[in-house]
């Protein structure tokens, strides 16, 4: 989100608000930091996944106790019912952290609202 607040404060409508005189706080505020939201926002769908599995190989290196390994292990002793239920719970925590990514998204910014409003 740092990166990408960089960027935007570079953008030639941030330069304009400055020279019209805003104050910095509502220039940032306003302009650089909404249009940053949406591709925050528009992330938080892999978040979810990635808490629970979190990745196979650094879960398998550092010893933790995440689902990587567990479905690694069922996947090699070739245990379908765990690997599908891990597999399944994954899938459905993804669906969920979408719908969320996409709530937060037409909140934030209101040209991705439902057209057709009178």
């Amino acid at each position: 989100m740092r990166a990408n607040l960089f960027d935007e404060l570079r953008r030639p409508y941030v330069v304009t608000a400055r020279a019209k005189g805003l104050t910095e706080k509502h220039v940032v505020l306003k302009y650089p930091v909404r249009a940053v939201l949406n591709t925050f926002a528009s992330s938080v769908a892999y978040l979810f996944p990635y808490l629970v599995s979190g990745s196979i190989v650094v879960s398998l290196v550092l010893g933790l106790p995440t689902a990587g390994p567990l479905l690694l292990q069922a996947l090699v002793a070739q245990d379908m019912f765990l690997a599908g239920a891990i597999v399944l719970l994954l899938g459905v925590m993804t669906v969920i952290g979408t719908l969320i990514s996409d709530v937060l998204l037409i909140w934030i910014d209101p040209r991705i609202r439902l057209e057709g409003r009178a």
